[in-house]
């Protein structure tokens, strides 16, 4: 064990999730990055074969168990906890709300409302003694009714506000929600194959647009934002609803 910062990541093994786990190893923080599969997680961890600075763990951020258990052993091994950046999220069902499956609504929640609600629960007692962090990612979608989205809408509108709870609730922990931007990941992908179907055609044209002109914003860059946040949020912030290129907020980590 050392005293560097410990973050806790979830949906790293991909994406901005990765990134940012990414960024916070190569500046010397102790990481714990959750994906929901072995197969998901192998990979990231190959790439940093033989590091004690890195725990990989396995878990569905949906169920509140596996949310205990990944923020226990993250303190397990090493002793602290310093932020947690809620990351891990999905856009499904693609679908208008008159035809959305309900058990594949419900699961949307889970994933991206219930998880950040559990695994916060789970780390506030260690997040109060550090002084500690939580990280959100939201979305424009929180803010926005896009035809299609709705759980994703619904869902993300809640982590927000739930950020806004857990800075009343808990002062001395900082917790913010990042719109981390329109972002080059398996999420557009997905937005791209399915959207059409169930989006009006501008907003259909709008998202293939982005792609095709190179508009999508590489993952590392809100990536450098979260983990600017998750190491040096001041408490200021705490509550706010920020767009990664608020100008608060900084982008250079430095652990050591």
């Amino acid at each position: 064990m050392t005293d560097r910062p410990v973050v806790l990541v979830t949906g790293a093994s991909r994406g901005i999730g990765a990134a940012a786990a990414r960024r916070l190893l190569a500046r010397g923080c102790q990481v714990a990055i959750v994906a929901r599969t072995r197969e998901g997680i192998a990979a990231f961890a190959a790439e940093t074969a033989g590091t004690e600075m890195l725990l990989p763990l396995t878990g569905d951020v949906a169920r509140e168990p596996d949310c205990r258990q990944v923020v226990a052993d993250t303190v397990g091994r090493f002793g602290r906890l310093d932020a947690l950046i809620n990351n891990a999220g999905i856009l499904g069902p693609v679908a208008r709300l008159a035809d959305a499956d309900p058990s594949a609504w419900q699961y949307n929640l889970a994933v991206n409302l219930l998880g950040p609600f559990y695994l916060a629960r789970a780390a506030i007692p260690h997040l109060r003694s550090t002084r500690g962090r939580i990280v959100n990612v939201s979305s424009g979608a929180a803010v926005k009714a896009i035809e299609g989205w709705s759980a994703y809408c619904v869902a993300k509108a809640g982590v927000t506000h739930l950020t806004r709870l857990l800075a009343a609730e808990e002062p001395d922990i900082t917790t913010v929600a990042l719109r981390p931007g329109v972002v080059d990941t398996a999420m557009q992908t997905m937005i791209r194959a399915e959207g059409p179907r169930v989006m009006t055609p501008e907003r259909t044209a709008y998202f293939a647009q982005l792609k095709e002109a190179g508009k999508l914003l590489d993952p590392a860059i809100p990536a450098a934002k979260l983990a600017w946040l998750a190491l040096y949020a001041p408490s200021a912030l705490s509550g706010q609803f920020l767009d990664y290129d608020d100008p608060r907020i900084g982008d250079e980590v430095d652990a050591s």
